[in-house]
């Protein structure tokens, strides 16, 4: 009898231990968890997994949704938009089991991804910053939350990713922040009055490559021959080299989630491609909006700072005059917008500092274009050359209320009394030399040099490093360097 009862009681937890571990937990990716920031006035995706035909139930902010889980357990509800809120509230998932995430929040939801001067956080990894305040760095911004990507590469686009999950920006959290999107998201919440979430999904010297969808090769005429090799050769390559591996493994995962969009700093590790770099970024740009399947959303970017010794001789540019064209080229592109920050970058050092300044121009493009609110946010561009009588007459758009010789200092502009510099004309025979330089009237720079008596080509701050260029509109937004040949 004894042995026949202990043979039950075996066989019965034999048979709890199976059941439990045949039944699988709703689990969500990690895009949800506690302190998260919902979009906004869009539709309020929420997905996840559990056991094939099991019912979910969401619930958040009184309202309900429900699915079934398909026969691969995946499982998505679309709950009512929302309203901006700062009410901490609960977002429930129940099958099975129940999953509660606290503290969330409903606003603006942000990507915030490229190279490693979008991942430079607030604290400058320990170096001495211009990028925040002591204020900034230690105080109470929860109004700010971001989800910071870890490192990881994949071949094959994941369906989540490696996080400490959503954090808020106080008591020097925000430390870890992206310090450019920190200061987007602190100048969004000042004109907007709501809260807002970072998608942080960056890496230090990563290739545009790492972060283009494999499809999205085919959205350029330029990239598919370009996509089909890099595509071949991906298996064989190492984890850094493999194209579209980033995308796969730290944005992938995101693609259900709704944002309003998305800005971008990356190109130091394309600057060898030059003006080519535009066919690959319209081509992220173009597959991203596919992928999330909201539309065109905004797109925001930030052109290459200054970085090298200053040169002396007009002719020895550098690659980087060429990739900031190719940038500039995107503009293009529908919904989008680019942040120039010729006057922020450190002679010594490819991460400018002075994060403050990348942030607020950025965040000027999405409030006027956006936010439709009444803001200058584009650099004065310049528009066509006339070439006669000696002199190049340059006409520039988006010049504000005109143009000035004006100086950054941190955080603050002025206009000043003084020169234009980083001006240079060319003759016939292709060589540039330094020019005189005159605003004249609102939109306009008579360019000219004794030396060269017919002009067919004017630059301006065409060199990795144009230290001195001053150009500016009145609004302090400093004019984009370009090279116009007759």
């Amino acid at each position: 009898m004894k042995k026949t009862l202990l043979s039950f009681l075996v066989a019965a937890l034999a048979l709890t231990t199976f059941a439990t571990s045949a039944r699988a937990d709703v689990t969500l990716p990690k895009c949800f968890g506690d302190n998260a920031v919902l979009q906004r006035d869009k539709p309020i995706c929420v997905w996840g997994w559990a056991d094939a035909g099991e019912e979910v139930t969401v619930t958040f902010a009184g309202t309900t949704a429900k699915a079934t889980a398909g026969e691969d357990g995946a499982w998505k509800v679309y709950l009512p938009a929302q309203p901006a809120s700062f009410e901490a509230r609960d977002l429930v998932v129940e099958g099975k089991n129940k999953v509660a995430f606290s503290n969330v929040l409903v606003g603006e939801v942000w990507i915030c991804s490229g190279q490693s001067n979008m991942e430079q956080p607030l604290n400058s990894w320990g170096q001495p910053r211009l990028s925040c305040t002591e204020a900034e760095i230690n105080g109470d911004f929860s109004f700010v939350r971001f989800n910071r990507a870890h490192h990881v590469i994949k071949s094959e686009e994941q369906k989540d990713f490696a996080t400490n999950g959503w954090r808020v920006c106080k008591d020097g959290v925000q430390k870890d922040c992206t310090a450019c999107g920190f200061h987007f998201a602190v100048r969004l919440n000042k004109e907007l009055n709501v809260p807002v979430g970072l998608i942080d999904s960056n890496w230090g010297g990563s290739n545009i490559n790492s972060w283009i969808p494999d499809a999205g090769w085919n959205e350029v005429p330029e990239t598919v021959e370009v996509g089909k090799k890099l595509l071949a050769a991906r298996d064989g390559a190492k984890d850094w080299d493999k194209c579209g591996g980033m995308y796969n493994a730290m944005l992938a995962p995101w693609k259900n989630y709704s944002i309003r969009g998305a800005i971008w700093y990356q190109g130091c590790s394309n600057a060898g491609e030059r003006e080519f770099y535009y066919c690959k970024q319209k081509a992220m740009i173009r597959e991203w909006r596919e992928v999330f399947g909201q539309g065109d959303f905004p797109f925001y970017w930030v052109q290459l700072a200054s970085f090298t010794d200053a040169q002396d001789d007009p002719n020895n540019t550098g690659d980087w005059p060429y990739l900031r064209r190719g940038q500039q080229m995107c503009l293009e592109v529908a919904n989008t917008g680019q942040a120039v920050i010729i006057d922020a970058g450190e002679a010594k050092d490819i991460h400018p500092r002075n994060k403050w300044i990348v942030g607020n121009r950025l965040a000027v493009w999405a409030l006027a274009h956006t936010f439709n609110k009444d803001v200058d946010c584009a650099s004065p561009i310049a528009a066509k050359a006339d070439f006669a009588d000696g002199k190049a007459t340059v006409t520039f758009d988006f010049v504000g209320s005109g143009l000035v010789v004006g100086k950054l200092n941190d955080r603050e502009f002025s206009a000043v009394d003084g020169k234009l510099a980083r001006f240079a004309v060319a003759g016939k025979d292709g060589k540039f030399v330094w020019a005189d330089a005159q605003i004249v009237g609102k939109n306009q720079v008579v360019v000219s040099a004794e030396s060269v008596a017919e002009p067919t080509a004017v630059r301006y701050a065409w060199q990795m490093n144009p230290d001195g260029a001053n150009l500016y509109s009145a609004e302090g937004l400093p004019a984009a360097p370009f090279e116009i040949v007759k």
